[in-house]
C-alpha cells in the first residue's frame, strides 16, 4: 500500500470516528431536557468507566462493521449510490450494535429518539463526507493528479467496450497505456499495440502499470492468462478480469470466498443478503399486522363455513414453492368437501389455456364459498404461510403440483426461483382474464425488475382490485 494510500485510509478512518463521537454526543444534546442542554452541566456531566469502556467498544465495532462492508476499500470504479447504500448498512448495523450493547451495559439514554437522531446524523455526514472527497479527488484527477495507469491484456470487443467506458469517465483518473495482445482481433480506431503476450514481462518492467485488466478468451488462452497473473503478483500489481466469462443475459453477476476458494455467483431476483433481509422483515411485520387486522373477518368466514356446510373450515393443498419446494398452502374451503376428486370430471369446462385449471362458475363451489372468493377473503389464511417463510406477501401465484407438471417450457420455470406470493403483478392486471403465456411474462417481467419499492407498489394497487374484486372468481 502507497504512503498516499495509508494516509487516505487514516484520514477515512479519522473523520469516521469523529462523525461517530460527534453524533452521539449531538444526540444526547438533542434528547435531554432544555436545563440539561447547557455547556456547565455537560462538563460536569459524570463519566464512570464503564461509559468509556462502552465509547470505546462502540468505535472499535463501527471501524470492523466499515472495514467489513469494504468502505475502507478503492471505489474508483464503483457507483455513488452503491457507495451511500453501503454507508447506510454501515450505520444501521452500528446503530443496531449501540442498541445490542446498551442493553447488556444497562446504559438507560440510548432511546429510541437517541438512536433514531444518531443513525440520521451519523448517515448524513457520512455520506456527505464521501461525497466530497469524491467530487475532490474528481477535480484532482481531470488536472492530472492521483492517477492510475492501465495496461489492457486482449484487443476483443470487450476490452474496447470497457476501455471506451473508462475514457469517458476521466474523473476515474485512470489511463489506458496500451493494449497487449499476439494481434489486434477487433479494429477500432488506433491502437496502441505495446507487444505480443510473449512480450509481458519486459513491458511490466520497463512501464509504469498500476492495474492490468485481462479480457482475453478464459478458453483458448487460459495457461497465457495464468502466466500474466504470476507475473503480475510477482511484482504487486493489482489485476482485475472482465468477469464476463459467459453470455448470461438475465442473471447478475457477483463475486464471493469461501476458504481460499474465490466465486462467482450469478442470480436473478433479489441478488443481496439485505435485499432479502428487509423483504423477510416487511412481510413478518405486514403480514402479523395484517393477520390482526383480519381476524374479525376470518372469524367470521370460519363461522359462516361451519354453519352453512359439512367439511373442514380450510381447504390445505401441496403447492409448489421456492426452487420446487412443496409446501402446505392454507385457504378458506370454498367449495363441497371432496371437490378436489372431481376435476377430472368437469375438465372440459376449463375457461384458462395452459396447464392451469380456472372456471368462472366452478359448479363444486358453495354459495359462502362464491362470496369468499369473490371478497378475496378466502385467501386470508396464507398470511400464516407467510410468517412460516414458505411464502412472501408479493411473489409469483403458488400453483397446485398438478399444474406444474403440465409446464412444457423450462423458461416458465424460472417463476419458482423466488417464494410464491399472495399477490404479483398477474394479481393486478386482470388476474383469470389474462393467458397463461402472458401471466408467466408477468411473472417473469416481476422477477427481472424485482425492487422493495416495487413490492410497496403491487401491495397498495392489490387494494382497490381486491375491493373491486375485479378479475375474482
Amino acid at each position: 500500500m502507497s504512503l498516499r494510500r495509508k494516509l487516505t485510509l487514516n484520514f477515512f478512518k479519522f473523520f469516521d470516528i469523529i462523525i461517530l463521537l460527534a453524533s452521539l454526543l449531538f444526540a444526547w444534546f438533542v434528547t435531554r431536557s432544555e436545563q440539561a442542554r447547557d455547556l456547565e452541566t455537560l462538563l460536569m456531566l459524570h463519566v464512570e468507566l464503564l461509559h468509556v469502556i462502552f465509547v470505546l467498544l462502540i468505535v472499535f465495532l463501527w471501524e470492523l462493521i466499515f472495514h467489513g462492508l469494504q468502505l475502507y476499500e478503492s471505489r474508483r470504479l464503483e457507483s455513488r449510490i452503491r457507495e451511500w447504500k453501503d454507508i447506510v448498512k454501515a450505520t444501521t448495523f452500528g446503530t443496531a450494535a449501540i442498541l445490542l450493547f446498551s442493553q447488556v451495559f444497562n446504559i438507560n439514554i440510548f432511546t429510541g429518539c437517541f438512536l433514531l437522531i444518531f443513525w440520521l446524523s451519523s448517515t448524513i455526514w457520512t455520506i456527505f463526507l464521501r461525497s466530497f472527497l469524491r467530487f475532490f479527488l474528481k477535480k484532482l484527477r481531470l488536472h492530472g493528479r492521483n492517477l492510475r495507469f492501465v495496461l489492457i491484456v486482449g484487443t476483443n470487443k470487450r476490452a474496447y467496450d470497457f476501455a471506451r467506458r473508462m475514457e469517458k469517465n476521466q474523473g476515474l483518473g485512470y489511463r489506458i497505456i496500451g493494449y497487449l495482445d499476439d494481434k489486434i482481433y477487433f479494429p477500432s480506431g488506433k491502437v496502441k499495440l505495446l507487444g505480443k503476450l510473449s512480450d509481458f514481462s519486459s513491458i511490466l518492467n520497463s512501464q509504469v502499470i498500476d492495474e492490468i485488466i485481462i479480457a482475453l478468451p478464459i478458453k483458448s488462452c487460459y495457461e497465457k492468462i495464468q502466466h500474466i497473473i504470476e507475473k503480475a503478483e510477482e511484482q504487486g500489481i493489482i489485476i482485475r478480469y472482465l468477469a464476463d466469462i459467459f453470455n448470461t443475459k438475465l442473471t447478475k453477476l457477483r463475486s464471493s470466498t469461501f476458504a481460499d476458494f474465490i466465486l462467482l455467483t450469478t442470480v436473478t431476483g433479489i441478488d443481496r443478503y439485505w435485499q432479502y433481509f428487509i423483504k423477510r422483515t416487511m412481510d413478518l411485520v405486514l403480514g402479523f399486522i395484517l393477520i390482526i387486522l383480519t381476524c374479525p373477518f376470518m372469524l367470521a368466514a370460519a363461522l359462516a363455513l361451519k354453519i352453512t356446510s359439512k367439511g373442514p373450515v380450510f381447504f390445505v393443498q401441496n403447492r409448489v414453492g421456492y426452487n420446487k419446494r412443496i409446501f402446505h398452502l392454507y385457504k378458506f374451503r370454498t367449495m363441497r368437501a371432496g371437490a378436489e376428486s372431481e376435476q377430472e370430471k368437469i375438465q372440459e369446462l376449463n375457461e384458462m389455456d395452459g396447464p392451469v385449471f380456472k372456471i368462472r362458475n366452478d359448479p363444486r363451489i358453495t354459495k359462502i364459498g362464491h362470496w369468499l372468493r369473490k371478497t378475496s377473503i378466502d385467501e386470508l389464511p396464507q398470511l400464516f404461510n407467510v410468517l412460516k417463510g414458505d411464502m412472501s406477501l408479493v411473489g409469483p401465484r403458488p400453483l397446485p403440483v398438478r399444474d406444474y407438471n403440465g409446464f412444457n417450457k423450462n423458461w416458465q420455470r424460472r417463476r419458482f426461483s423466488v417464494k410464491p406470493g399472495i399477490t404479483c403483478i398477474w394479481q393486478v392486471s386482470g388476474r383469470n382474464g389474462i393467458s397463461f403465456e402472458d401471466w408467466m411474462k408477468l411473472d417473469m417481467d416481476y422477477i427481472d425488475n424485482w425492487s422493495l419499492t416495487g413490492d410497496l407498489k403491487i401491495l397498495f394497487k392489490t387494494i382497490p382490485v381486491v375491493i373491486s374484486a375485479r378479475g375474482a372468481s
